[in-house]
């Protein structure tokens, strides 16, 4: 298929290939402030702020690599096909240059907040370089690797912010990351019936089979948090922040069975009004239970907890 003629000025087009729509999956370095005693601090959020513009610029320099390894089939895509690289918008040294300034940005505004906070952006940065060039083309490994590019996000704001990580919160980011990996893949599949030459690693996946990692990974998401209510949080009442689970996950199988969705989750999620409004409602109700309700008596480590001052 050949490019598609460009259409928008240069820089709306650099814009458009650090997708910033998909900066949306990096409020998931929220957690580590909000399930700790750090959410009360005005400084900390000063701090997680920072943090986030740095992943934004980190993860926009990884979709720009990877819009570039994958350029050719991309040109095959019926959607990635209107990205900037594969339409002809952007040319290929253009986008380096956008990449190298989004890259110099990130590690600089990383290093401004602490040196281990510059390691994890590099390891995060590992991860997702890793998964461009090799691991998306391995299956069941792909999504393994897509899912540990959103681990590191949680791991990230609790260095940021100078918190524990918190072993409930790995579980609960890495079940839910699968979930969301599976159901792209299907989503996927679903969309390019009858298009092949986009990558390798779909051919080896089946509806039937991605309806079972679906199954498994649904339950690990729901079991996981539902655990941690109970178990790890800070107090028992997080438990009625529960059903906002429960109706989320429901209602994005529900739009990757009958509507269709769900080959890109980050347009699925800011699109249905309905999972918005679930999610704006779990942290309102999340915020106002960690702040007002009494803590439990917790195992020491169960929960994200603050480090002791030097």
């Amino acid at each position: 298929m050949d490019s598609i003629a460009r259409t928008r000025p240069l820089p709306l087009a650099a814009l458009a290939a650090l997708r910033p729509k998909q900066w949306a999956k990096n409020v998931l370095l929220l957690p580590a402030i909000i399930f700790s005693d750090a959410i009360r601090s005005p400084a900390e959020w000063g701090h997680l702020g920072i943090a986030f513009v740095a992943f934004c610029l980190l993860s926009s320099t990884g979709y720009i690599f990877n819009d570039w390894r994958d350029i050719e089939a991309d040109r095959r895509h019926p959607k990635k096909r209107f990205r900037p690289l594969a339409s002809g918008e952007l040319t290929e040294r253009t986008a380096w240059l956008v990449m190298a300034l989004a890259f110099l940005g990130a590690l600089s505004i990383a290093w401004s907040l602490s040196p281990q906070y510059f390691v994890v952006a590099l390891l995060y940065f590992a991860t997702t370089l890793t998964y461009s060039s090799y691991f998306k083309h391995i299956v069941i490994l792909d999504v393994m690797f897509l899912a540990a590019c959103y681990l590191w996000r949680p791991v990230a704001g609790a260095v940021a912010i100078g918190v524990a990580i918190s072993p409930w919160l790995l579980l609960c980011t890495a079940f839910l990351a699968l979930f969301l990996g599976f159901n792209k893949r299907r989503g996927e599949i679903m969309l390019l019936e009858g298009v092949g030459g986009t990558r390798k690693s779909l051919d080896e996946y089946s509806p039937a089979m991605l309806s079972e990692f679906q199954a498994i990974t649904t339950s690990g998401t729901i079991i996981s948090y539902a655990l941690y209510t109970v178990l790890g949080s800070p107090t028992d009442w997080l438990l009625v922040t529960l059903p906002f689970v429960l109706f989320g996950i429901c209602r994005y199988i529900y739009l990757m069975d009958q509507k269709g969705e769900g080959a890109a989750p980050d347009e699925t999620l800011l699109r249905d009004r309905p999972i918005l409004v679930t999610c704006v409602l779990y942290l309102i109700v999340a915020v106002a239970v960690l702040v007002v309700a009494p803590r439990s008596d917790r195992h020491p480590g169960s929960s994200v907890e603050r480090h002791a001052a030097p």
